[in-house]
């Protein structure tokens, strides 16, 4: 009978994160997409594979945030089959929600769908009180702040490379002066962030290496690498007699400058990718996790959770297989319906997005990428022109974001409801 519970359990959460994947990983290509720098079919296969690389190493902290920190575990600690009921509609209403949301093209954001309906079945079975609410107040804080701080790192790093590269009389000179700076920000980003972590693991503590060496050593070995590669690729445009205005045969880009950084571009996708599994892989697979372990104990988990492997590969499965179905409609809205996109606008968009989302990852705040690429693209936007931004685009995001939270918690509510009566009548 467990086995037959937790293998419909984790029906569901593939489900999710099937569903996720559709939704939001699509935000985390859109700009590469929007951009040209990648096509859809690589954007599918650069995505599936960083996406699950993410979920299973980096999706602990936020996955453990979502199963103990949103509701107060302890009212449930008498009655655990109530927590399973409602962890499972956790699953449903948010696996709905976000099917209907992709099938619009709206790129809503799955950590307000999970957290929404937790505190709506959590509300129904517990009372006021079964609700973090201090908890909540700091997740609902970091919506609002992500995109603000996303534009204004986004809008920096644009004005820096717009002002040093895109408006000097020669931007290829000017690109092969940056091109060092450039490779060192965007692997710093991901470096700082991500290697130390990784390095902890036990089988790089077992090398004559000291462990905190590695970080470091690995980042100059690859900007090294990237600062070579990119000045060999920039030489041949060197000698034409004004490169900013030369057009490229059989070429999405305006100009060799475009084009390189359409290759950085690819890198900091690929970031934007493993961000986004590190940090939303919680919202599909966090309700799993609390019912494994109340199946495995029989008791509640109180804090804590340590999450088995098997479901992070569980969730960062389903997030791929979603986005390779189902991701082109909101990539669409994302990559271009907001502003129109080049590598250079693209490439700074997704740094800032990677630089905010895996910084949340790292203290356990469950955020929504999509507001960060949303606010990163934006900011961009207001730097170029301000009357480029189709406001009426964004005005329909908005909206899909506002009316997240309530629909999930009134689904995740009635699907507690009904659940309840079906299997605990007494």
């Amino acid at each position: 009978m467990l086995v037959l519970q937790l293998s419909l359990t984790a029906i569901l959460a593939f489900y999710v994160a099937w569903n996720l994947g559709a939704n939001d990983v699509a935000n985390a290509m859109g700009t590469s997409v929007g951009s040209k720098a990648v096509t859809l079919r690589q954007a599918l296969i650069i995505a599936g594979i960083l996406e699950f690389t993410g979920a299973v190493l980096f999706g602990h902290e936020v996955s453990a945030t979502l199963a103990t920190e949103v509701i107060n575990p302890e009212l449930f600690a008498a009655m655990p089959q109530l927590l399973i009921l409602g962890m499972v509609s956790v699953l449903v209403a948010c696996g709905l929600w976000l099917q209907i949301a992709t099938s619009r093209g709206w790129p809503v954001s799955s950590s307000h769908a999970v957290v929404g309906a937790i505190a709506g079945f959590s509300w129904v079975a517990a009372g006021f009180g079964a609700v973090d609410w201090s908890n909540i107040g700091v997740i609902s804080l970091a919506w609002v702040v992500t995109p603000v701080v996303s534009g204004i790192i986004a809008a920096g790093f644009y004005s820096v490379i717009k002002y040093s590269i895109l408006d000097r009389p020669n931007p290829i000179v000017q690109l092969r002066e940056w091109i060092p700076w450039l490779s060192a920000t965007l692997l710093s980003v991901f470096g700082v962030i991500v290697l130390p972590t990784l390095f902890e693991k036990p089988v790089f503590q077992a090398l004559p290496v000291p462990a905190h060496d590695l970080p470091l050593a690995t980042g100059a070995i690859a900007a090294v690498t990237l600062t070579i590669i990119s000045w060999r690729k920039l030489a041949r445009f060197t000698t034409l007699p004004n490169p900013q205005d030369s057009p490229i045969a059989n070429s999405p880009f305006p100009n060799p400058v475009e084009r390189l950084l359409g290759r950085f571009q690819v890198l900091s996708a690929c970031f934007v990718a493993f961000a986004h599994g590190s940090n939303d892989v919680g919202n599909a697979i966090a309700p799993l996790a609390a019912i494994a372990y109340i199946l495995r104990t029989g008791s509640v988990p109180l804090s804590g959770l340590s999450i088995p492997l098997w479901i992070l590969v569980l969730g960062g499965g389903g997030i791929v297989f979603g986005l390779a179905i189902w991701g082109k409609n909101v990539i669409a809205t994302i990559g271009e319906n907001i502003i129109p996109l080049q590598p250079s606008s693209g490439f700074c968009a997704e740094l800032a997005t990677a630089t905010t989302i895996l910084l949340a990852s790292r203290f356990g705040i469950p955020v929504s990428t999509s507001h960060a690429l949303v606010g990163a693209v934006v900011g961009i936007g207001l730097i170029q022109d301000w009357k480029s931004v189709r406001f009426q685009t964004l005005q329909g995001i908005a909206l899909a974001w506002i009316i997240t939270l309530p629909i999930a918690a009134g689904l995740g509510a009635i699907i507690f409801v009904c659940l309840r009566l079906l299997f605990l009548p007494g």
